[in-house]
This record gives C-alpha cells, sequence and structure tokens, in this order.
C-alpha cells in the first residue's frame, strides 16, 4: 500500500511524471464540474420544486448561515470560494471508498495548493471589502514594529494550515497500512470508515479556518462602516 499518491506513477517521459496525484485531483475536479452543471441545469423557482432541488437549497443555506456565524456579514460573496474548497475536500474524502483511489489531500503538494489558495483569498476579499490602503495599513496595526510580525503571521498560518492538512490525511493512511501488516483484513475495514469521517471532519475544519481567515481580514471595514452609520 502506498502512503502518499505521489508514489504511483501512471505515466513518466524523462522528468515529466503523471502520478495519481494528478489524476485523482482532476478527476475530482471534473465530477464536481460535471455533478455542478446536471444538479444546476433544470432548477426551479417555483413553488412546485423537485426533492433534490429542496436537498441542494438545504445544503446552500446551511454553508451560507455556517459562514455568518463566523462573522461574514454577506455569506453569498464568499460562498463559492469556500464552497468550492469544502465541497473537493469531501468529495476527496468519500471517493476512498473506490479501490485503488488514494484521496489527493493525501499529497503535501495539494494541501500546499489548497493553503495557498486560502493565502490568496485572505488579502483578495480583504482588500475588496476595505480597500488596498486601509488593508495594508492593518499590517501595521498598532504600531509600524508590528510589520514585520504581522507579515510573518500570515506566511505561517498558511504552513500550519497545508500541513495541519496533510498531517491528519497522513496519519489515517499510515495507520490503515501498517495494520494490513499486521492485522486480519476486517480491522482495517473498520479503521477505513474512521478515516472516512476523519476526512469529513477536516474538510470541515479547513472550510471553518479559511472562515476566520477571511473574516479577520474583512472585518475593520465592517466596524469602520457601522461606525460611520451611527455618526
Amino acid at each position: 500500500m502506498h502512503l502518499s499518491p505521489d508514489e504511483i506513477i501512471f505515466w513518466q517521459y524523462g522528468f515529466f511524471k503523471l502520478n495519481a496525484t494528478i489524476v485523482f485531483t482532476w478527476g475530482i475536479m471534473l465530477i464536481l464540474a460535471v455533478g455542478a452543471t446536471l444538479i444546476t441545469r433544470k432548477l426551479s423557482i417555483g413553488l412546485q420544486r423537485a426533492r433534490w432541488q429542496n436537498v441542494l437549497e438545504i445544503v446552500v443555506l446551511a454553508v451560507e448561515e455556517q459562514i455568518e456565524d463566523v462573522g461574514l456579514a454577506n455569506p453569498r460573496r464568499y460562498l463559492s470560494f469556500l464552497a468550492t474548497l469544502v465541497l473537493f475536500l469531501a468529495t476527496a474524502a468519500l471517493c476512498t471508498i473506490i479501490p485503488g483511489y488514494q484521496p489527493p489531500t493525501g499529497s503535501l503538494s495539494t494541501t500546499v495548493a489548497l493553503a495557498l489558495c486560502v493565502f490568496v483569498a485572505v488579502p483578495f476579499f480583504g482588500i475588496r471589502e476595505r480597500g488596498l490602503g486601509s488593508y495594508l495599513r492593518s499590517y501595521a496595526q498598532p504600531t509600524i514594529i508590528m510589520l514585520p510580525f504581522n507579515i510573518i503571521s500570515e506566511i505561517s498560518r498558511t504552513l500550519a494550515l497545508a500541513v495541519r492538512l496533510f498531517g491528519n490525511m497522513m496519519s489515517g493512511t499510515m495507520i490503515i497500512a501498517i495494520l494490513l501488516t499486521i492485522t486480519p483484513f476486517i480491522f482495517p475495514i473498520v479503521m477505513m470508515a474512521l478515516g472516512l469521517l476523519t476526512g469529513m471532519v477536516q474538510a470541515y475544519i479547513f472550510f471553518i479556518l479559511a472562515t476566520v481567515y477571511i473574516a479577520a481580514a474583512t472585518r475593520v471595514r465592517t466596524a469602520e462602516t457601522a461606525m460611520a452609520q451611527n455618526q
């Protein structure tokens, strides 16, 4: 059993390699793209709606409420990015029931890429909500001395987000690999089910942390707007 999908090579030509991480990542993106197209092609705005549309709306509203509870006043502005993150991670975890499949989140390159998406999204949403000048000034608050520390904090939390996701995903795969070598097959099956649950929990945690980071980047703007309205 491979501990990382990077170890599974499907095709190689010189320096270029097509490993399982790339194949499974693009496979999940294809599933999500096709699934979104099929699910949303016959949406109804009337009172008569299919059951699957009601389920879809419940899921979307639940995600919006969760985003709003974290502290983002206009959850629909961030829904497309945050929902895509959690759907990708959840699908990657759910597909572990497929024989021969290994979640791409078991590769450090995938988790780093996801963390970098959050790293880019935080200043993007922060600048859009607060303006470039106001957002950049926040790095020098409360004094200019805090500038290097705030920059280091921005980078370190991105690395921590990637390592956290990778470590949790990798540990589950490693435990199953060890159990397969020392125990019968029935116990690893139970551990695989537990790993599936862990993957869903990690998808939720990653979603919450990304939302918290974005909320922190846009919070000052909300406070400034409220003060202006009161005046």
